[in-house]
């Protein structure tokens, strides 16, 4: 007796798969698309960069480009300036934050939440508001065209603060006494137990602040004057003549494409610890 051949139902194409996967993937090469764009600018010369239609291959001008722009705007010195205004931004932002949401949850002081409030608040003024007043505050104390007055205004955050109070709150009350017990004073159960549980959440404000830090443009701006003190951001800007001259667009867009370099490089060493940050703070 012959065994019946049973017929294997075959699998449906997912035509709803394909379809997400492609409305992805344009979704990328449009936000991708205006780097190319610009990265192929920096290796043209200014005479195939007025070419119409405009070329969309890289040229061979790479290096004469980076290099002629590099020596004209001093941009070693430019670079340096952002990344110890970025650095030091985030990791003082950070370190106050820490400071301030671990004052506000574990010890009681008369007017706690109105302070925690009043924190709070300063999200509501946009940066504008408070400029004039900031930079009459570091020109009475000498800190204008200094590293001072460049970073210290920028370094409080009231939304780190939010967040390790946010953070904090989530700390069993048992780990709290557990910690009594073993004798641990404030700043033992900060150092011992809370830094090392917000190692995640720490890694994902410092991407966050960095970036936020190596951007920065109207406060430095106004806070030097000297050529040695200006940031990338502000050297980009000084690229672009405000004359009736054009300006080169692929010197501006061989600057921009090296500052674009340190930030990209701290988002890919840090990706990992940057994504379970962010997991964890939504938990």
């Amino acid at each position: 007796m012959k065994a019946s051949n049973s017929a294997v139902p075959k699998e449906k194409f997912d035509w709803t798969k394909v379809g997400i996967h492609l409305f992805l993937i344009i979704a990328v090469l449009l936000i991708c698309f205006p780097l190319y764009y610009a990265f192929v600018l920096s290796t043209q010369t200014m005479e195939e960069v007025m070419v119409t239609p405009q070329k969309l291959l890289p040229s061979s001008h790479l290096l004469d480009n980076y290099i002629k722009i590099w020596n004209r705007i001093n941009m070693g010195q430019l670079l340096f300036n952002s990344a110890v205004l970025a650095l030091a931004t985030s990791l003082g932002k950070i370190a106050i934050s820490i400071l301030s949401a671990f004052a506000i949850v574990y010890f009681n002081f008369r007017g706690k939440q109105i302070v925690f409030w009043m924190i709070f608040l300063t999200l509501m003024l946009p940066v504008p508001v408070r400029i004039i007043s900031t930079y009459q505050v570091i020109s009475e104390l000498g800190w204008v065209d200094t590293y001072m007055g460049l970073i210290i205004p920028l370094i409080a955050s009231a939304t780190a603060t939010f967040l390790f109070r946010q953070f904090y709150l989530t700390i069993p009350d048992e780990l709290v006494d557990a910690a009594k017990i073993d004798g641990s004073g404030p700043l033992r159960f900060l150092w011992s137990v809370l830094l090392p549980n917000s190692g995640p959440s720490i890694a994902a404000l410092f991407v966050v602040m960095f970036i936020y830090g190596w951007n920065q443009y109207l406060w430095p701006l106004m806070a030097t004057n000297s050529e040695k003190m200006k940031v990338v951001v502000v050297g980009i800007a000084s690229t672009i003549p405000t004359g009736t001259q054009p300006p080169e667009w692929n010197l501006v867009m061989a600057v921009a494409m090296m500052a674009l370099i340190p930030p990209v490089l701290v988002v890919l060493f840090m990706q990992r610890w940057f994504m379970h940050g962010l997991l964890e703070t939504e938990k």
